[in-house]
């Protein structure tokens, strides 16, 4: 009987081989025909808006794509019993082979040692950033000492802004959704007067830098200057409250704020005319501040425009136009003539009245969303915050780039820079209030929890310069502004 040589039995296994695939792609594509059919007759008795010709144009792409698969998965099958073969001769191999098992540990224990060694590395350098992450963090807040000191309950909705007085007597003023504005006395957190001149939310409070007068500004469409006149009643013995880490924000509790209105809201007096009304917007306005000297005041409003006023003859002065979309909050330079105006069009505004006969504008893009406030320093310096997670501080003789940029987790409201110190209050949607000195080293956190902190949005931050038991105030939708003692003495030595 003849016998086959290796090179004819290995060609018919090659032509089997081959018999068999092209049997099996005849087989599919009879299948696929068949199929082909099925589908376009269900497709013919179904009720679509597509026109019958791209529904068979779009099911013989899909029937194409579907072969390419089938073909793609009946190889990789192939690959498979190939691989598992070489696999089976290379440890027949490996058996006869003599010290192929010594071979075999040789390499495995070769490779063990290189991966130990390069685990080991990583460990190495992970434990050491941690390290150098940690004790940064320690140097820092270490040196911060916050304390809670006074919590001020009485508004019946969200607060959106807060100030404080520049003149005696010392008193802080909030501004609410809820159509008032409170002034308060800071040491014993009685309510001491309340305005309700306004018929819509009041958006932001500022007091007059000379004289006992706060402007307001509302949803309704207008700005409010009115006179008050308070006395502060004697300040009681404070509860010796312990001093908090800056850094102790564990949050035990999310629920709601409770109305919280005490007698003191309830009984102090109120005012419910102005003594000058600013009309001009045509949409809500948002903020307003005092020019130095307090003879003008600017609006920014909804309506993309920002407003100069005469405070003595209420007329309009200029009208400053140019954001693409609504302003978000405008600020005063203290000494100089300098207006800043931030919008949602990722800009803010530098405006300069320092000349009579020219008014300069500078446009300013160094966010990527909407920027929430942008705020003058004592020094040459403005400092930006946005939605994009982002403060931003610069200077104005050289303000094509930031000197100091923060990034945070969570979007950034109404900042407040301290005149004395130069400390960034950041007040977030996530509830907290972050500081941070002028260059972006990160001082300290506010303490969250159940007992103290805010339970709500903080919308805005307000630094108190004089010497009293609180020098930093926040407040949010909580319905409630806290005044806080910050004290930071080994990095203001530093410094």
């Amino acid at each position: 009987m003849p016998v086959e040589s290796g090179s004819s039995a290995s060609s018919r296994q090659a032509k089997q081989k081959r018999k068999s695939h092209s049997l099996s792609i005849r087989r599919t594509n009879s299948t696929e025909q068949e199929r082909t059919g099925l589908q376009r007759e269900m497709l013919e008795g179904q009720d679509s808006k597509l026109p019958l010709s791209l529904r068979s144009n779009l099911l013989d792409l899909f029937g194409q794509i579907e072969r390419e698969f089938e073909n793609l998965y009946i190889e990789n099958i192939e690959l498979r019993r190939e691989i598992e073969t070489l696999n089976d001769r290379l440890t027949a191999e490996g058996q006869t082979i003599d010290g192929g098992d010594f071979t075999k540990g040789a390499l495995k224990a070769k490779a063990s040692h290189s991966t130990s060694q390069l685990s080991q590395k990583l460990k190495t350098t992970y434990k050491a950033s941690t390290s150098k992450i940690v004790s940064s963090f320690k140097a820092t807040t270490s040196r911060a000492v916050c304390q809670l000191v006074k919590e001020y309950v009485g508004h019946r909705d969200g607060i959106w802004d807060l100030s404080v007085t520049r003149t005696q007597p010392m008193v802080l003023g909030t501004a609410s959704a809820d159509h008032s504005a409170m002034l308060w006395s800071i040491e014993t957190g009685k309510c001491l007067l309340k305005y309700l001149g306004h018929a819509g939310s009041v958006n932001s409070i500022k007091f007059h830098p000379t004289e006992q007068m706060a402007l307001t500004a509302s949803g309704d469409q207008t700005a409010h200057i009115w006179r008050y006149t308070v006395q502060l009643p004697t300040p009681q013995p404070v509860a010796d409250i312990s001093q908090t880490p800056c850094d102790d924000d564990i949050d035990f509790s999310d629920k709601d704020e409770a109305d919280g209105d005490g007698d003191g809201p309830n009984e102090c007096p109120s005012i419910r005319v102005s003594s000058t009304t600013l009309r001009s917007h045509q949409g809500v306005v948002i903020a307003a501040d005092w020019l130095v000297g307090g003879k003008q005041v600017v609006t920014a409003s909804w309506d993309r425009a920002a407003n100069l006023y005469d405070v003595e003859t209420s007329e309009l002065v200029h009208s400053l136009t140019g954001h693409d979309q609504e302003l978000t909050h405008c600020c005063t330079h203290p000494t100089q003539r300098l207006v800043v105006t931030s919008s949602r069009d990722t800009t803010f505004r530098l405006w300069d009245f320092r000349d009579p006969s020219i008014h300069s504008v500078n446009v300013f893009q160094g966010h990527t969303d909407t920027v929430t406030s942008a705020v003058f320093t004592v020094g040459d310096n403005v400092v930006s915050g946005s939605d994009d997670r982002t403060v931003k501080v610069w200077d104005l003789k050289n303000m094509r780039s930031p000197i100091a940029t923060i990034r945070t987790d969570s979007a950034v409201n109404r900042i407040s820079v301290s005149v004395n110190q130069r400390i960034i209050a950041l007040p977030h949607d996530n509830r907290q209030v972050r500081l941070f000195d002028m260059s972006g080293v990160r001082l300290a956190r506010l303490p969250r929890s159940n007992r103290q902190g805010h339970r709500r949005m903080v919308c805005c931050s307000a630094w108190c310069e004089e010497n009293s038991s609180c020098n930093l105030f926040s407040c949010g939708f909580d319905r409630q502004a806290i005044g806080w003692n910050i004290n930071i003495p080994a990095l203001l030595q530093e410094k």
